[in-house]
């Protein structure tokens, strides 16, 4: 295993675990200010420091072909997924949201089949898809009750776009060789789609005072802001340029553990059987999705 192997394996660690836990301080700074603002300020505020850190170092703004690419990139998986997943938490628990999240593998292997001709949909894929959302279903049993809530259904919709437009960006990203820094890249990326998500909270009037905010809130965004985007999401960027996508997808199979988990031990979360086994069987599922993808893209080359 090369070196740069390695980092790619360490960076997908610390993706699995930490952003496991944003979904926790995401849903505690959500029940004090706007899902759309908190992630707003947290792209811009991460972005800003590492655009920082690279121009005083004497970095160049890239031409305009590879900001272009950058921005759409920041709006696939910052603006649109990051911005959509963090509203949904006004409306739906942490736990729930990851495990609308642990899709994403499933989602990128569709992406990716369907963007390759080179690749065919096996039988045990659709099997695994089948498996993966009989999983989803068993687990939104205990939600039928919330079905007639208006405000639910929105946030689960904004769950599942978001987790489209991750997985899309991924397959994109993965796509995409730049002429810059990897971290350059993603500072730019961050603060492209913090601009662009406070701009649109500004139209719609998505925002609150920081200063009213109270010491939570401001937590919860220093955690988001650290951990979530200068840590996490600079790991993920980094793996995703060094090792194939459905690959990295596999953070997507620890986010719902340790966010349910700890959704339940800090802020009283629903957990109980039926959702332990609707979540174990998603996740076998996408797992032999995942599995029967890698297989079939190693005979195809």
């Amino acid at each position: 295993m090369t070196r740069e192997a390695n980092k790619a394996y360490i960076a997908l660690g610390l993706v699995s675990f930490f952003w496991g836990t944003t979904y926790i301080a995401a849903r505690i700074g959500t029940q004090h200010m706007p899902g759309l603002f908190v992630s707003g300020i947290r792209q811009f505020s991460s972005g800003f420091i590492l655009v920082s850190f690279f121009l005083a170092r004497g970095y160049s703004i890239p031409a305009w072909e590879t900001l272009k690419k950058i921005s759409l990139q920041g709006i696939l998986l910052l603006a649109v997924a990051n911005g959509l997943l963090t509203w949904s938490l006004e409306y739906i628990s942490s736990g729930l949201a990851a495990i609308i999240a642990a899709l994403v593998p499933l989602f990128i292997t569709i992406f990716t089949i369907w963007l390759s001709s080179c690749t065919k949909i096996t039988r045990w894929m659709v099997i695994g898809m089948l498996i993966g959302f009989a999983g989803v279903l068993i687990i939104f049993y205990d939600y039928l009750g919330q079905l007639h809530s208006k405000s639910f259904v929105f946030g689960v919709a904004l769950a599942l776009v978001s987790t489209l437009s991750w997985s899309f960006g991924t397959v994109y990203s993965s796509k995409q060789k730049l002429p810059t820094d990897i971290l350059f890249a993603v500072g730019l990326q961050m603060l492209v789609a913090g601009v662009t998500v406070l701009i649109v909270c500004g139209l719609t009037g998505k925002y609150v005072n920081l200063a009213d905010a109270g010491h939570a809130s401001w937590l919860a965004l220093a955690y988001l802001i650290v951990f979530g985007s200068l840590l996490a999401y600079s790991a993920y960027v980094f793996a995703i340029s060094k090792l194939p996508p459905a690959q990295v997808s596999i953070y997507a199979y620890i986010n719902p553990i340790v966010a349910v988990g700890l959704g339940w031990f800090l802020l009283q979360e629903k957990m109980n059987a039926n959702m332990a086994l609707g979540t174990a069987i998603t996740l076998s599922g996408v797992w032999l999705v995942n599995k029967e993808f890698k297989k079939t893209k190693s005979t195809t080359h």
